[in-house]
């Protein structure tokens, strides 16, 4: 299934849902950072939400998400923007633990439960909008849902899950967000409530061929949804060697003599896709 998200509403409105389907993009997160499974489970949790936030934003904005907890893993950067791009890396992908009490994959533990997560989304404005709360379970999820209903003040729901294969590979990803909007009832709130309560893990009904509004229509019930925008996700990172020249070119004439001198090029690795970059001697006294 080609990944994607939906945008809806329900509830005459009282609600704002969205769902997705990751599979794809995280799987190719996986291959880029070569993450280990619980490792993979963190950042493609974070990769799904984030995408899902950024289909919040208008035309060139574009937000940046920083889950920094004290657990091995370090921490988890992901960003994104309003046309379904996304990309992100976890400072250490080569970690690993037993399964948790549940038989999961223990991203509590890869996380931690100390730290903060941190967003910054850049609206074409003067300044930056920040917002940062305390990590209150590691679990990803959780801690957006605190996140919404602390610094944005909109009570939401957040799940995303991540299935792993043996061979490390992804085999079903993706995840939900489900908020109240001004003047929802007391009745649909207590609806809610019990729909999500329980709900059955979201990477199983996207292993077993859901879309995001089959998703949506489970969660629901009968409740009718509008859908208001479908919208491809796709990993998708902003380097280039263009990039790179600007950047080597801002380090100034002297430490570019040097780069020619000493080591005779330059390469760079993105942290985001590790794709690396090289600059010959010419390339670099083009620079000069």
């Amino acid at each position: 299934m080609q990944d994607y998200l939906v945008k809806t509403t329900l509830y005459d409105g009282m609600v704002r849902a969205y769902a997705s389907v990751t599979t794809n993009m995280v799987e190719e997160a996986r291959r880029r950072q070569d993450t280990w499974a619980t490792p993979s489970a963190a950042l493609g949790r974070t990769l799904t939400i984030t995408s899902m936030m950024g289909a919040m934003l208008k035309g060139e904005d574009s937000l940046t998400v920083k889950v920094e907890g004290s657990g091995p893993i370090g921490a988890i950067i992901v960003d994104a923007n309003a046309h379904g791009d996304v990309r992100g890396y976890v400072i250490h992908p080569h970690v690993d633990f037993p399964s948790n009490e549940y038989g999961k994959l223990d991203v509590r533990a890869a996380v931690g439960t100390e730290g903060t997560l941190s967003i910054v989304k850049d609206l074409g404005l003067k300044d930056y909008f920040t917002g940062q709360v305390p990590i209150v379970s590691g679990e990803i999820s959780e801690d957006f849902t605190y996140y919404f209903a602390t610094s944005e003040q909109t009570p939401s729901a957040v799940g995303a899950g991540v299935l792993v294969d043996t061979d490390y590979t992804i085999k079903a990803a993706g995840g939900f967000i489900v908020q109240l909007m001004p003047g929802a009832t007391e009745e649909v709130v207590t609806k809610l409530e019990q729909k999500l309560e329980n709900f059955p893990p979201i990477s199983s009904l996207i292993e077993a061929g859901n879309s995001p509004e089959e998703i949506l229509q489970q969660l629901f019930d009968d409740e009718a949804i509008e859908v208001l925008e479908k919208m491809d996700v796709q990993y998708k990172c902003k380097c280039s060697k263009e990039r790179m020249k600007n950047a080597v070119k801002g380090l100034g004439s002297e430490e570019i003599t040097k780069m020619i001198e000493e080591d005779h090029g330059a390469e760079a690795t993105c942290h985001f896709c590790n794709e690396v970059y090289h600059l010959t001697e010419d390339e670099l006294r083009a620079l000069l």
